[in-house]
C-alpha cells in the first residue's frame, strides 16, 4: 500500500471565514481595516493549521508494468517462468523435507539462469519448449502432489507411495534441470574449444610454445637428422693415399 499524505482544507475555511465575519461586522474601506482582517485570518488560520492534522491515505500501488523485450514469445516464456519461480519459492516454504526442499532450490537457481540465459540470446528459445511446455509443468505438478500429500499429516498407503515417488525421481529432474542450461551454452562451447585448438597450433608454429604432439615431432625430426649425419658414405680416397696403402702392404 502506498501513503498519501493531504493537507487538511480547514485552515483555508477558517481564514475564509474570519474574512467574511469581519467584512460583515466591520468597514472595510481603509488600507487598515483590510491589514487587520488579514492578520487576523491568518492568527486563525495558523491556529487551525496546528489544530487540524494531515490527512493520511493508503491507496494500493499501481502493479508494475510487465516486463517486455519486444519479443511476443519471449515475454510470454519470461511471465511464465517468474510464476514457476515464485511457485517453487512457496513449495520451498511449505515442505518440510530437507533434501526436497534442497532440490527445489537447485531447480529454482538453475530455471532462472535457464531463463536469463534465453533472454540474452533469445534464438534459443526454441531450445527450451520442451523444457516449458512439458519438463517445468510437470515437476511443478510433482512438487504440488507432493505438498498436499505431505500436509495430511498421516502415512496411509496412497500418500506414502506418492511421497516416495516423488522422493525418488527428484535427482532425476535435478539432473535434467541441469543438462538444460548446460545445452544452450553448446554453440558457446564449440566455439571456445575451436578458438583454443587454433591458439595453441598459432603458437606451436611461432615457436612461443611447445604442446606434447609439436615436441613429439620436432624430436623425431632431430634423431632423423642424427641417424643421416652417421650414414653418411665415406669419401672417396685420394691417389696419394691410395699408394701410401699399398706401400705399407707390401712392407
Amino acid at each position: 500500500m502506498k501513503k498519501i499524505v493531504r493537507k487538511s482544507t480547514i485552515p483555508l475555511y477558517a481564514t475564509a471565514v474570519v474574512w467574511l465575519l469581519y467584512a460583515l461586522l466591520f468597514p472595510l474601506y481603509k488600507v487598515s481595516h483590510f491589514l487587520i482582517a488579514a492578520v487576523a485570518a491568518g492568527i486563525v488560520g495558523v491556529i487551525a493549521r496546528g489544530l487540524c492534522k494531515d490527512i493520511v491515505e493508503e491507496v494500493p500501488e499501481a502493479p508494475p508494468e510487465p516486463e517486455t523485450t519486444g519479443n511476443e514469445e519471449l515475454d510470454k516464456m519470461l511471465a511464465e517462468g517468474r510464476k514457476a519461480i515464485a511457485e517453487m519459492q512457496r513449495l520451498d516454504d511449505s515442505i518440510a523435507d530437507e533434501k526436497i526442499s534442497a532440490a527445489i532450490v537447485h531447480l529454482q537457481e538453475t530455471s532462472e539462469k535457464i531463463f536469463q540465459k534465453v533472454k540474452e540470446e533469445p534464438k534459443k528459445l526454441p531450445q527450451i519448449r520442451k523444457f516449458m511446455n512439458y519438463y517445468l509443468p510437470t515437476t511443478l505438478k510433482l512438487l504440488n502432489a507432493y505438498d498436499r500429500m505431505d500436509a495430511q499429516g498421516v502415512e496411509g498407503a496412497n500418500i506414502s507411495s506418492t511421497k516416495k515417488g516423488v522422493e525418488g525421481i527428484m535427482d532425476s529432474i535435478v539432473t535434467a534441470f541441469d543438462k538444460q542450461l548446460d545445452s544452450l551454452f553448446g554453440d558457446q562451447a564449440l566455439d571456445i574449444s575451436t578458438d583454443i585448438t587454433v591458439l595453441e597450433n598459432m603458437m606451436a608454429r611461432e615457436g612461443l610454445s611447445e604442446d606434447p604432439i609439436h615436441k613429439t615431432q620436432a624430436e623425431q625430426a632431430a634423431k632423423a637428422a642424427q641417424a643421416g649425419k652417421q650414414e653418411e658414405p665415406a669419401k672417396p680416397k685420394t691417389m696419394e693415399e691410395e699408394l701410401a696403402e699399398g706401400i705399407e702392404l707390401e712392407l
